[in-house]
């Protein structure tokens, strides 16, 4: 039976587990207080709710009695929930992979009641098989360890909780040659057959291909564009895209996109939509919105709650099966569809009789002539009924503050490549959720659900956040988003900035002090906290200046230089940072008493800078008594401009570049 203090928790992943014959603890003191008490050592379980091998491990080992006893009559045990503490999952994920030279989900971690790790590994199998060690066999042994030659477990907890508090040291300056070298080592690993990057399995990372765009539109590099849009065709044209409710999977398990890991994330799906609208925007090829649209599509129906706040997952699983409510064989397809439709769109969508994931099939249109196509689209309505009869997938309903967050920049781009205003409100609501219900006094927190919040924020949520409010700024020009974003920017610098060694750790003052401070800078599945830092910091000292955060901008990007030096490739939201402040977008700056500027916004380019002057200044000026625009690029500028001399000027496509 869970402990009581487990039963009051709201973390959907700690609630799949609140009927296990393990005594659960959530992390808190009472746990470690009952582990120095009994003098036993700790055993911490990291993972999420729609993770499948969590899923395996918890009906194989959780779920067993006579596992439980075991870990009930040796250990404390506790459960965390890696997406409402990303510190301890940062913390323990670094010692995993330095015990064992890798990490993942679910994460098991043995410690002493002190916090100090001894042993780690990630999924482990109920019994030993095939040189894989047994979870039940390694429970027995941890324990006969503890009780016969405990010194060499500390000895190695004393050592692993030195080697992994260690800091290194700010590089003096930003490096301006490491986009160049983040781009070779895209092109070396470029898969120039099915797009994506190195080998499977193939991760999304869209921050990688806003990097590439990104160089494409500053400097005119084609390659850099090609390598971007056959990644965005092939992923969308793979089993990863879900053909029939749309929105993207994690990852894909092949080299083509083909089968993916099946559990739909709601980071993944904004930031993939940041890409495609990019990809519109540089090309004006309609596919990319379309898939843009589609994924909003998919967001707004299915993860989106009431109040306007996003959802974080969906599983993989269902009924105990991973992808099982994904695949279709022609028989369902012609039933449902009837003799004229079924198998005309099991050929578009190659759902045939000897399947592609076992006996069924996953749609996609990796071998269609044509990707842009939507004859079936009136028939989908159909199959995603069917489908959630035929099964349920588990959603994941709390709202965490850094994922919404992207959302709302996704969004914000969205409405500015289709002018669908409802996207933009979307952005809004979800917006006006945070500020609601997870805002108070100034301190912002990192999940909401069933009408409780969890902890105070992390790095990375102020960090998003403030990446939300840029994007809600360039989107509708109100200043008040832009001097909230300013805000959180210094009061993330107050609460997490390392003014030792530079750069920002993930935990600040009020949290919890663990046994050593993380400082993640790594770009993984989605951008790290220094570098939306970077990033914040670099776009606020060009529409805001008077923030003062040019300075602090340098620094950031010089430490960053320093982090990214060995494998530059790893850190594309950084790069992209440092690319606009070495060489700035167009900016321009518009001296109006008006309020009223939103008309404007989704006529520019989206890289563009828009400073606001209520008045005129020595340097920009009313030159005819009337509001004026000042267009730039570095150190070309127009003349200045009324509204429509600039509007004409934005579609004719010539200004300064």
């Amino acid at each position: 039976a869970a402990s009581d203090v487990y039963k009051r928790q709201k973390s959907p992943y700690l609630l799949q587990h609140g009927d296990n014959p393990v005594d659960w603890y959530p992390w808190c003191q009472e746990a470690f207080r009952r582990a120095r008490q009994e003098d036993k050592p700790v055993f911490l379980s990291i993972g999420y709710s729609t993770c499948h091998w969590c899923h395996v491990m918890a009906h194989e080992s959780f779920e067993d009695a006579e596992t439980a006893d075991i870990l009930n009559r040796y250990f404390v045990s506790i459960k965390v929930d890696k997406e409402e503490r990303p510190d301890i999952d940062s913390v323990y994920m670094a010692v995993c992979q330095a015990f064992t030279g890798n990490g993942g989900w679910p994460m098991s971690i043995f410690m002493t009641p002190e916090q100090r790790p001894f042993f780690a590994g990630t999924y482990f199998p109920k019994y030993s098989r095939r040189g894989a060690f047994g979870f039940r066999d390694l429970l027995l042994l941890i324990h006969e360890k503890w009780e016969s030659d405990r010194a060499s477990l500390l000895r190695s907890a004393g050592e692993m909780t030195g080697l992994l508090g260690r800091a290194s040291a700010a590089a003096a300056q930003a490096d301006a040659t490491l986009p160049e070298k983040a781009l070779e080592l895209y092109r070396r690993s470029f898969d120039r057959e099915f797009g994506g990057f190195g080998a499977a399995p193939k991760f999304p990372a869209p921050h990688n291909l806003l990097f590439l765009m990104q160089r494409y539109e500053k400097y005119g590099d084609r390659e850099a564009l090609d390598m971007a849009e056959l990644t965005l065709q092939r992923m969308y044209a793979g089993g990863l895209f879900d053909h029939i409710g749309h929105g993207f999977c994690r990852y894909s398990t092949d080299r083509c996109w083909l089968v993916p890991h099946f559990e739909k994330m709601l980071y993944d799906n904004a930031l993939l939509i940041l890409a495609y609208c990019k990809a519109h925007e540089l090309t004006g090829r309609a596919l990319y919105l379309d898939i843009a649209e589609k994924t909003a599509g998919f967001v707004l129906r299915e993860m989106t709650g009431p109040d306007g706040g996003f959802y974080s997952a969906q599983d993989a699983d269902s009924e105990g099966e991973e992808g099982r409510f994904y695949v279709f064989t022609p028989d369902e397809i012609e039933r449902l569809l009837g003799p004229e439709d079924g198998p005309a769109f099991c050929e578009r969508f190659g759902i045939t009789r000897e399947g592609n994931f076992g006996a069924k099939s996953i749609p996609n249109l990796l071998h269609a002539s044509e990707l842009s196509e939507s004859r079936f689209d009136p028939l989908l309505p159909k199959l995603r009924e069917y489908r959630r009869e035929r099964s349920r997938l588990h959603t994941d309903d709390k709202v965490l503050t850094a994922w919404n967050s992207l959302m709302i920049a996704a969004l914000c781009a969205l409405y500015r490549r289709s002018g669908d205003r409802s996207r933009l409100d979307a952005a809004r609501r979800a917006q006006e959720f945070i500020e609601r219900e997870l805002c108070e006094g100034g301190t912002l927190y990192v999940s909401a659900r069933a009408g409780a919040r969890s902890g105070p924020g992390f790095l990375d949520d102020y960090a998003a956040y403030a990446f939300a409010l840029l994007a809600l700024y360039d989107a509708t020009l109100e200043r008040p988003y832009l001097e909230r974003a300013a805000q959180l920017v210094k009061a993330a610098s107050e609460q997490f900035a390392d003014a030792e060694h530079g750069g920002y750790f993930l935990s600040g003052a009020a949290n919890e002090q663990l046994i050593f401070r993380p400082k993640e800078c790594f770009d993984g599945a989605m951008p790290s906290g220094n570098s939306l830092m970077a990033y914040d910091l670099v776009r606020l000292s060009q529409v805001l200046p008077e923030a003062g955060t040019e300075a602090p901008a340098r620094e950031q990007l010089a430490f960053m230089s320093g982090e990214a030096a060995r494998y530059p490739a790893g850190y594309a939201m950084f790069l992209t940072a440092l690319s606009d402040m070495d060489d700035p977008p167009m900016l321009v700056t518009a001296v109006t008493m008006s309020r009223d500027l939103g008309a404007l916004a989704p006529r520019l380019p989206s890289s563009t800078a828009v400073r606001l002057l209520d008045s005129p200044t020595a340097e920009y000026k009313y030159p005819d008594g009337e509001p004026a625009f000042y267009v730039c690029r570095g150190r070309t500028c127009l003349p200045p401009m009324g509204l429509s001399r600039l509007l004409e000027t934005l579609a004719s496509g010539k200004y300064p570049s």
